[in-house]
């Protein structure tokens, strides 16, 4: 008898949970609270399930109620998350010498959404080096700031937390009260480290990668060519090119994070600075900090930070949401489909699957913020609409921004998060196709419904 495979999806989801559970289960432990408060099963799972899906809602105050030894667990749980498990374990595998089989290879092009299975090995060394080299960098750089205000093995932990949870795209923070970054909202400083590692984490693995092998391949370019030892043939056809989804990614980036500093800075005035207004459109890209509360911002500034982040990152990174080129492909599609014209972006035409793909991925996000959102109006009837829906938006994207409304929710609330949290760290796309066994089967007649 032959024995069924469990599909990669699903040992992904599996593989969450079990870390999930065992974070729960370290949280709870006496050793990891300060003892200000009591932390229920609820609220354990539910920091648990915030920081493996790199989101930072919380029902607690890290910085207050859990102890050094907790954030430690809460620190671990992010970085797992935001990097993976497949990515961790074929990390150590690579570490170890040793070679991942076609199972293993499939397993992590899954978990990263790499489009091929070559070059897996490579990719997954890139990712950590990138990964570990940079949060170094920004645990340094945060040191500068920390180090004025803090004793200093308490500013080198707080350095290094804040760097982890920066560049994995997780709003945690240790300081205590609640208050995120709003007492560093005039720091420049600060916000260029925390804005340097959240776009780092968030920029997706595979177009750092293309551009820094862009940069190697024409610097080599330009010194052949200004030793004269090639040919203008030659150079015409090793030219680096940036991959069609590179650019993609930078034109989605800067976009997205100067389009939407601008209009939270028109929705807002001058409740909100210059600075203020381009830290809070980057960190609704899936960070999760604070420099300006949100409680205080207009409708019209709401609906901007809502879309920003249901967008959420791009590919193969530590962000979450949509993703950027989902919605950049949808877009392109509905342009095509009103003029008639193919779907064409930098002389490339975007095949019909992507296209598909797109539509599915964000009808799927749309009616789970719906549903969920819904659910939550039930359970909590006293709250606004604006703010159970950026609520829910910032659970299904694994954001982390608030309203303040987390930790005042009902054990049911909170659940109908921590799911949201879950569907949102795997993708609404895994979560519907898990389950679903493709066989071949009669192709049936085709007819035209009406639409429109």
């Amino acid at each position: 008898m032959k024995q069924k495979r469990i599909s990669p999806a699903k040992l992904i989801a599996v593989g969450f949970l079990s870390v999930i559970a065992a974070g729960t289960l370290l949280l709870m432990l006496p050793v990891c609270h300060t003892g200000r408060t009591q932390i229920s099963f609820v609220d354990a799972l539910f920091t648990a399930v915030s920081a493996v899906c790199v989101t930072g809602l919380n029902t607690l105050d890290p910085g207050l109620d859990f102890s050094t030894v907790g954030h430690t667990v809460i620190v671990l749980l992010i970085q797992i998350g935001g990097l993976g498990i497949t990515s961790l374990g074929a990390g150590l595998v690579a570490l170890l010498g040793g070679k991942l089989n076609q199972r293993e290879n499939n397993l992590v092009k899954e978990a990263l959404n790499y489009p091929t299975f070559k070059d897996v090995m490579p990719l997954i060394r890139a990712v950590l080096t990138l990964t570990f080299v940079t949060e170094l960098l920004g645990a340094a750089m945060a040191f500068c700031t920390f180090v004025r205000e803090y004793p200093l093995g308490k500013a080198v932990w707080i350095s290094v937390f804040h760097s982890v949870a920066s560049f994995n795209n997780a709003g945690f923070d240790i300081f205590g009260g609640g208050v995120s970054l709003t007492g560093y909202a005039h720091d420049g400083w600060m916000n260029f480290t925390t804005t340097f590692l959240v776009l780092a984490g968030g920029f997706g693995f595979f177009a750092t990668r293309d551009i820094l092998a862009y940069l190697r391949a024409a610097v080599r370019m330009y010194r052949l060519k200004k030793a004269g030892e090639v040919s203008k043939r030659k150079l015409y056809e090793e030219k680096p090119r940036l991959t069609l989804h590179t650019k993609v990614v930078l034109m989605m980036t800067a976009i997205l994070y100067f389009g939407g500093g601008i209009l939270l800075k028109l929705s807002e005035g001058e409740n909100i600075t210059w600075m203020g207004a381009l830290f809070s459109s980057m960190t609704a890209r899936t960070a999760g900090f604070t420099t300006f509360p949100f409680t205080k911002f207009s409708m019209a500034g709401v609906i901007v930070m809502c879309v920003l982040m249901f967008i959420g990152a791009n590919p193969g990174s530590t962000g979450g949401g949509m993703k950027t080129t989902t919605m950049f492909v949808l877009i392109r599609s509905l342009i095509s489909t009103a003029t008639g014209k193919e779907a064409v972006v930098f002389g490339r035409k975007i095949k019909d699957d992507a296209l598909h793909k797109a539509f599915v991925i964000i009808s799927l996000g749309l009616c789970w913020v719906i549903f969920a959102s819904f659910l939550l109006t039930v359970l909590e009837p006293q709250l606004s609409l604006s703010a159970v829906l950026f609520e829910i938006v910032s659970a299904t994207a694994t954001v982390g921004l608030s309203m303040d409304v987390t930790p005042t929710l009902c054990t049911a609330a909170k659940l109908v998060i921590i799911l949201t949290m879950y569907i949102g760290r795997l993708g609404p796309l895994t979560i519907a196709t898990m389950w679903v066994n493709p066989q071949k089967g009669i192709s049936r007649p085709e007819e035209d419904i009406p639409i429109g």
